[in-house]
């Protein structure tokens, strides 16, 4: 790519990865409309993206996240390793599919400097070069569509952990988020209290929280858990 004109104001440069010509093609014409972006280099499998970086030390990568030599999750992996070869690189990485692993799997080491983006949101100048800037200056990008997804996977965590419990287990819940303490949750279900701490303990153990975090955390996280279900 040749190098910028004397006294250009400065432009984010920009790698990308992409395997198919056409996605690829667009995706060039598009960073070359924009006046704050340069294409240093383009790429189309996980090797040559990798070497490119080396080779031109850009701002920004843009990469796809399926690409050669496998077709699964290269765009991730090379996000992985720039992070500790060159760590000051930012990456967009572009998904066909609203798939939250991929997007946990991307910021599982930090969001700083991550994107996650569905392509259908590429053909927009306006969104790709603030996508791009935001992740230069060590920002976080995440498409609206995978963070509904996080939000409802993580629902539908909070619920199957909720199905662990006994019906006498979740009746005591129930009274533990309407404020009774022990002492009452044991008079208004005809139990004693030896028997509500049982239950307690086992409803803590089922919901994985943690025994050595403070007791009034754990109720206060079980209730949380609870409500969750009973918006």
């Amino acid at each position: 790519m040749p190098p910028e004109p004397e006294g250009e104001t400065t432009r984010l440069r920009v790698v990308l990865a992409e395997d198919s010509y056409l996605v690829r093609e667009g995706i060039r014409l598009l960073i070359e409309e924009a006046d704050d972006l340069i294409l240093v280099a383009s790429c189309s499998d996980h090797a040559s993206l990798l070497a490119a970086v080396d080779e031109h030390a850009p701002d920004v990568v843009i990469t796809d996240i399926r690409m050669p030599p496998t077709n699964t999750d290269e765009g991730i992996r090379a996000a992985q390793e720039l992070r500790e070869r060159h760590p000051t690189v930012g990456v967009v990485v572009l998904s066909q599919y609203v798939e939250p692993a991929w997007a946990l799997q991307l910021l599982e080491e930090g969001s700083a400097g991550r994107g996650y983006l569905l392509k259908e949101r590429v053909g927009d100048l306006d969104e790709l070069t603030r996508a791009v800037r935001v992740i230069a200056d060590g920002g976080s990008v995440i498409d609206p569509q995978v963070v509904d997804a996080l939000v409802e996977a993580r629902l539908q965590r909070e619920r199957s952990l909720l199905s662990r419990l006994t019906d006498r287990e979740f009746e005591v819940l129930g009274h533990i988020a309407r404020g009774r303490n022990n002492a009452g949750i044991a008079a208004d279900l005809h139990l004693s209290q030896r028997a509500v701490e049982k239950h307690i303990n086992s409803i803590f153990t089922k919901l994985d929280l943690p025994g050595d975090e403070h007791q009034v955390h754990r109720r206060v996280r079980a209730v949380l858990l609870y409500l969750a279900e009973h918006d």
